[in-house]
């Protein structure tokens, strides 16, 4: 990838993150929202696990046939990347490139700066909680929540 697609991606995520925001955010709307991805995965028959949270709370966590436990490490270490820096992983991690975990001296078994996981921003309340999916190439991943929240949000 080249730097100029890199910073192409870069201003279309930030954008993303800038659309894809909720009036409001509750566990009714993780669960419809949890249950759209699955579906969507289901369709496609994608290998996933779908973690949704809001604070600490996990509040949906549904592991699809072909995801397996190490899909929840990683949705463990993709989210506490997103509530560290506000971002989504796969924009920090573009933001940061390969020096990420030494960068910021984080250890890599705790935190992952790769695609998948989506900050849930409440407008005039800011970051609630996060989307995350596990199991595709983390690009793929992203995706699969962007359009999940495309869809929810109407955006």
């Amino acid at each position: 990838m080249t730097e100029s697609d890199t910073a192409a991606l870069i201003a279309e995520i930030e954008e993303q993150e800038a659309r894809l925001r909720f009036s409001t955010f509750g566990n009714d709307d993780a669960l419809r929202l949890g249950l759209l991805i699955v579906r969507l995965a289901t369709e496609r028959s994608l290998g996933v696990t779908v973690d949704i949270t809001r604070g600490e709370q996990q509040l949906v966590h549904i592991a699809l046939d072909g995801s397996t436990a190490d899909n929840d490490a990683w949705i463990a270490r993709k989210t506490r990347v997103v509530r560290r820096f506000g971002a989504s992983s796969l924009l920090v991690g573009l933001r940061e490139g390969a020096g990420f975990n030494a960068n910021f001296d984080l250890p890599l078994d705790r935190y992952a700066a790769h695609g998948g996981s989506f900050p849930v921003v409440v407008h005039g309340v800011g970051l609630v909680g996060t989307v995350t999916v596990s199991g595709l190439p983390q690009r793929d991943d992203h995706a699969l929540v962007v359009e999940a929240l495309e869809l929810f949000l109407g955006a």
